[in-house]
């Protein structure tokens, strides 16, 4: 075969490593009929107990098949800023708004046009995507502690100091589920609102917490006087990873940049997946949708720790998200865990794809596991044990 060379090579995100190991093991997609996809970060997409009903359909008119605005459409533009202001009183309008096609191509374009000079810190441990858009973008980074020995929970004081600086956090964590909330998140946002200060905070997690949804909105009181950049998405907490709908709040500086690119760099995102989801933000819904999705999946996270404590497991989770953080009992590392998982059709992500450092299976998140219960019902809990029993 000839050879093309024409383009750098790059391996796929941790997260679809695996789901193509499962794949050439089982020859099925991890999530099909059948499956236990524990690896996957997507949550169920019926309702919740309690929750509102998704809807089935759209109207589509003819100006719905014309290209989208370069930053979002205006409608579900301002139903973002609505909503941020009615949970977080956040002070801000639409045009603190930009549209991506998802999370990750909002965080991509705040990096791609970081300044040279600005000094990107992360946690050790954090969400496999980080560690690709900074690799592939040429960035260093410095590590903020994040590991057994804190049980996975920085503080201020571990993150460094100096001007020109940018946090890239995710809160909750993915994938340790711990969340950053309250006098906590505030002293964050305080620090990194200061000049020659930013930070990256995705919060694409917001709805699974425990007691209830939190964002750093509710704690900077001018944005358009901060390099603070609060990413979210329709992905998790309304239910619809595949409408392919992310946003980012920013000043509005910042979000003209944003713009800019997407008139060249995007071209906007799908006006139907924008109509359908500028309907999940009615007040009225989105605020049944928070209370649904943090009770049912607190209620999830409490089981499936219990479940998984009573087989060995090591728990470090914190109370958002919905994964378990958990080190294996022995020797057994992630990887070799998942060898004996694709025997029954099930998968976890390994704990070596979320260090930020990649030191792999005989590095310290060599024995660790990221367990999602977000795609399970309630009814699959005993299946689930009853195959982790075996392979533990």
């Amino acid at each position: 075969m000839f050879p093309l060379v024409i383009l750098r090579t790059f391996p796929p995100m941790g997260v679809y490593e695996t789901l193509f190991r499962f794949a050439d093991a089982t020859d099925t997609y991890m999530g099909d009929a059948g499956t236990h996809p524990w690896a996957q970060g997507f949550p169920v997409t019926t309702p919740v107990p309690g929750g509102p009903e998704l809807p089935d359909s759209i109207a589509i008119s003819a100006a719905d098949r014309m290209y989208p605005k370069a930053d979002g459409q205006p409608p579900l533009r301002a139903a973002i800023a609505a909503y941020y202001n009615e949970f977080y009183d956040a002070g801000i309008s639409e045009d603190h708004v930009a549209v991506f096609a998802g999370g990750r191509p909002a965080i991509f374009a705040i990096l791609v046009f970081l300044l040279e000079d600005v000094k990107v810190c992360v946690e050790e441990t954090e969400y496999t995507p980080y560690y690709d858009l900074l690799r592939v973008l040429g960035r260093d980074y410095v590590l903020i502690p994040s590991h057994q020995e804190n049980r996975f929970r920085p503080t201020l004081a571990d993150h460094p100091v100096g001007d020109r600086t940018l946090l890239v956090k995710s809160n909750p964590c993915n994938p340790t589920g711990v969340a950053t909330v309250g006098g906590e998140l505030k002293q964050l946002v305080d620090h990194y609102s200061q000049p020659g200060h930013g930070a990256l905070i995705d919060e694409a997690y917001e709805f699974y917490g425990d007691p209830g949804p939190e964002s750093a909105l509710r704690y900077i009181e001018d944005i358009d006087a901060t390099d603070l950049f609060v990413v979210g998405a329709a992905t998790k907490g309304l239910q619809v990873p595949g409408m392919r709908v992310g946003w980012v709040v920013a000043a509005k500086q910042h979000i003209e940049i944003f713009r800019n690119y997407s008139s060249f760099g995007m071209g906007g995102v799908s006006r139907a997946s924008q109509l359908y989801v500028t309907e999940l933000l009615q007040l009225d819904r989105v605020r049944q949708a928070r209370a649904a999705i943090a009770a049912f999946y607190t209620e999830q996270r409490r089981r499936y720790g219990e479940g998984l404590s009573r087989l060995g497991l090591e728990l470090y989770t914190g109370t958002g998200g919905f994964y378990h953080w958990a080190r294996l009992p022995g020797d057994v590392t992630g990887d070799a865990f998942n060898e004996r998982l694709f025997e029954h059709r099930a998968g976890i992500l390994p704990g070596r794809l979320c260090d930020m450092a990649r030191r792999g299976d005989d590095g310290p998140l060599g024995g660790m596991i990221r367990f999602s219960f977000g795609p399970l019902g309630p009814e699959s809990f005993g299946d689930d044990m009853a195959i982790l029993a075996r392979c533990v």
